[in-house]
């Protein structure tokens, strides 16, 4: 297992099982008003049965609902996440998927054994210095041509590499769109597509949301 900071990840497995249910009540129809999100995931399923329609992981899965989409969009579809609690929610709400408990620098799953990945929003709580081990490892187990689709909140302007933020469950960071697309990049994994989605005026944080495709050579 890679070295982190297991401190962050006990402190982010515990705030995470202590609120999953009301999580799961809260975002059980998060992609509902958000059509921008639906066409890249059904972007990202296409290009994934196009190479050849193998296993997906959706990393940092939660309750599961978005798991039990990419299923409805034709996907091979699992799901992993760190919370125990947040993984029986899943498998009480989808008892057809597969979901797991697992930490994403220390994946159960053989080297170049996926065509996709989905981590949407669940790189967040990583710490700066471990995130090149969490892409590593997603490297590591997609396939050549595999691709993945990532979710993150942008920092204020180019020259902020990464911000902190005080989000409702444990501390956040924030990622330079460009900065984040050159880690993937050292990890052999090219950006192909950036979907960047401006704040409403009504959003309780005034940042831009990040989507970046990328594939592995």
């Amino acid at each position: 297992m890679t070295e982190l900071d297991t401190d962050t990840l006990h402190a982010t497995r515990e705030a995470y099982d202590a609120i999953a249910t009301t999580y799961a009540e809260l975002f059980h129809d998060s992609l509902r008003d958000r059509p921008l999100e639906r066409a890249l995931l059904n972007a990202f399923a296409e290009l994934v049965r196009t190479n050849g329609g193998g296993e997906v992981a959706d990393l940092g899965c939660g309750p599961g609902h978005v798991t039990a989409h990419l299923r409805e969009l034709g996907l091979n579809a699992f799901g992993v996440d760190a919370s125990p609690v947040m993984v029986e929610l899943a498998r009480e709400a989808s008892p057809g998927v597969r979901f797991e408990v697992g930490s994403m620098a220390a994946l159960d799953i053989e080297d170049g054994a996926l065509c996709g990945v989905l981590s949407r929003w669940s790189v967040i709580h990583t710490p700066p210095q471990d995130l090149p081990a969490v892409l590593a490892e997603i490297a590591r187990v997609l396939a050549p041509g595999g691709h993945l689709l990532i979710e993150f909140a942008a920092t204020d302007g180019p020259h902020n590499e990464t911000q902190a933020y005080d989000h409702t469950v444990v501390t956040a960071y924030r990622w330079s769109p460009d900065r984040f697309a050159e880690l993937l990049c050292d990890h052999g994994l090219a950006e192909s597509a950036r979907l960047v989605i401006e704040p409403k005026p009504t959003d309780k944080r005034q940042f831009q949301e990040v989507q970046l495709l990328a594939c592995k050579a």
